[in-house]
């Protein structure tokens, strides 16, 4: 199992660690410390050793920060996490913030003591971040203190060691652009900036530049490394040896150095001497590391990782590797789903679904011959009032059986050599009420609202996040997440930069891999999310109109539970998409299936919904 429902918070313990961390700030010079669920690498997963807001406050959710200050704690999540922060956090020791509408930086310009000094550790803040803590606490006479060394590390008696998962070559047939076009390309257009060098910061971007993928963090196929490319075409890679065999090193040494991590700082300062001009992005890039830059003389520019916009935009062969990755993947769930089908209400619980999922992925990977390689996240697997919480993590604890008259929302995906997945179901346990099915409709409309929009180049993901909604804020209700993130090509199931959502303002370009998952959460009573892979198409000619547009093909083909629609809430051409796409899932999928089973249930789930 790629996954595990152990309970790993341990909010007992906040009460003594944010005690011996206070009893460090006179020594320190800080009032306060910051404590973001990030590491040295800015990624959404990060290894055990650098899971240090667990490990102080209890929450295990995949984003937040905790400001610990001299007479109180907060916790800062977004909506996602507001229930599971209530849950894993001692609520005499921390109170909860809004990392949306008062992230740290406003929390301090709203409520920050006069004078406040904040401490941090430079190495898990971006230089954006710093930015907006110096500034505010600016404003109430504070100041931000650069800490040489983390407080918590020497508090956490059992850290766990760094990882060294082993790195593997992702092929050109998996790839389809070589790793010295790409470092090429990227030379070049450090010569046309006049830069000297760029740093890459993040691991995503070194696993997609130098074609190769780790398992260092959950989920992520990406080695904890990073790069220096320099305009003359050299690159460095700082990549521990312990993580790479002879067959991948020499791969490397056709294309760049491959040296220690702990040299990367002397190599960053080598080539900032003198003026150099070294690129950083800022959103990706520890402030620690821009320090080096400049401390030895060299000039930060800041500007967009190299490779984030290429990364997202896909090429043919990432594209169609998606493609076949989704058929293999629609074929394992939909042996799941008729084996969830034909179980009886209360006979189930969430971590047997969760478990039997993984493993008809793992033995429909091996019969294609192409092995489920990891879990992309952890199953989202809730019943009744679980699936009402966005991001539920079924544990040991909470586990429930599956019962009569509710829904089941199970959010799920795979990585495989050719593509990430990431598809939602939710299916009714027996008959459930209408008011269920209503609400199940709505966010269905919503899902094909966004599979059927036609739009001009330059819209943003802001700009089409309302027509995922509109259903939904008719009825007077509305979801408290995006509606679509980036995937990558056997990389992050969350990839920028691309987003469906309120607050994303770069254009959808054509390439792009994004999920389309609108959905309803009625808490402690039920949660809907419906949940397809999507990628943009090119602009294409539409009869009778002005100009080309941009639009959707879907990736993922799998049954949408047609018993939970009122067909008359549909509009005809809602529904002539909800058929058309059952008739494609079938006709996609059959071939794949030798079960007679499980064929015609596949058979009867694609049945066509009439008025």
């Amino acid at each position: 199992m790629f996954q595990s429902f152990e309970v790993t918070s341990t909010p007992q313990f906040g009460r003594d660690r944010v005690s011996a961390l206070r009893a460090n700030f006179d020594a320190l010079g800080i009032d306060g410390f910051l404590v973001p669920r990030a590491d040295e690498f800015n990624g959404e997963y990060v290894p055990a050793c650098a899971e240090r807001l667990s490990w102080l406050t209890g929450f295990t959710g995949s984003a937040g920060v905790a400001m610990v200050l001299r007479s109180q704690a907060i916790v800062f999540v977004d909506g996602r996490y507001v229930t599971q922060l209530a849950e894993q956090v001692d609520g005499t020791v921390f109170t909860g913030g809004d990392l949306v509408g008062e992230p740290p930086h406003l929390w301090i310009s709203n409520n920050g003591v006069k004078g406040m000094r904040l401490g941090i550790d430079p190495w898990l803040h971006s230089g954006a971040e710093v930015r907006r803590l110096e500034k505010a606490l600016a404003g109430i006479g504070g100041s931000l203190v650069l800490l040489p060394h983390n407080p918590l590390d020497r508090l956490w008696a059992d850290r766990p060691q760094e990882p060294l998962g082993q790195v593997v070559l992702q092929n050109i047939v998996q790839a389809g652009v070589l790793a010295t076009d790409k470092l090429a390309t990227i030379a070049a257009d450090l010569v046309k900036k006049n830069l000297k060098a760029v740093l890459i910061a993040d691991p995503s971007s070194v696993a997609w530049i130098f074609n190769i993928r780790g398992a260092d963090v959950p989920h992520t196929p990406h080695p904890l490394a990073r790069a220096i490319v320099h305009a003359d075409g050299k690159a460095e890679l700082f990549l521990d040896k312990r993580k790479t065999g002879i067959e991948v090193e020499a791969y490397l040494a056709q294309m760049c150095t491959q040296l220690p991590p702990s040299t990367l700082e002397g190599s960053l300062a080598a080539v900032s001497r003198d003026g150099g001009r070294v690129l950083v992005d800022p959103d990706l890039t520890s402030y620690g590391l821009a320090e080096i830059i400049r401390k030895a003389g060299g000039e930060v520019v800041e500007g967009n990782d190299p490779a984030k916009l290429p990364r997202a935009v896909k090429n043919t062969v990432e594209i169609n590797g998606s493609a076949a990755a989704h058929l293999q993947d629609g074929a394992a769930m939909v042996e799941f789903l008729c084996w969830l089908a034909q179980t009886k209400a209360g006979t189930v619980t969430e971590i047997e679904v969760a478990e039997k999922l993984e493993a008809v992925r793992a033995r429909v990977g091996q019969s294609m011959q192409n092995p489920l390689k990891d879990i992309s996240f952890d199953t989202i697997s809730g019943a009744g009032e679980h699936a009402a919480i966005m991001h539920y993590r079924v544990t040991t604890e909470s586990n429930r059986k599956l019962e009569a008259g509710e829904l089941f929302l199970i959010d799920s995906g795979a990585q495989y050599i050719n593509g990430t997945t990431d598809i939602t179901r939710t299916v009714g346990v027996g008959e459930v009420s209408e008011e269920q099915k209503r609400f199940f409709t709505l966010v269905l409309k919503g899902m094909i609202q966004i599979s059927t929009a036609r739009f001009p180049k330059g819209t943003r993901g802001c700009d089409l996040d309302p027509l995922a909604r509109i259903a939904l804020w008719r009825a007077g209700v509305d979801f408290g997440h995006g509606t679509g993130h980036g995937v990558g090509s056997y990389l992050s199931v969350h990839e920028g930069p691309q987003r469906i959502s309120r607050m994303s303002t770069q254009e959808l370009l054509p390439g792009m891999i994004l999920s389309n998952e609108p959905g309803y959460y009625r808490p402690g009573a039920f949660g809907i999310r419906i949940e397809n892979l999507i990628y943009i198409r090119e602009p294409e000619a539409i009869e009778g109109g002005d100009m080309a547009m941009l639009g959707f093909e879907t990736l993922t083909f799998c049954p949408i539970d047609r018993d939970l629609v009122i067909a008359e809430l549909l509009t005809h051409d809602e529904l002539h998409w909800f058929n058309d796409y059952h008739e494609r899932t079938r006709e996609a999928l059959m071939p794949l299936i030798h079960d007679h089973d499980v064929k015609a249930w596949l058979e009867n789930a694609t049945l066509p919904l009439e008025y």
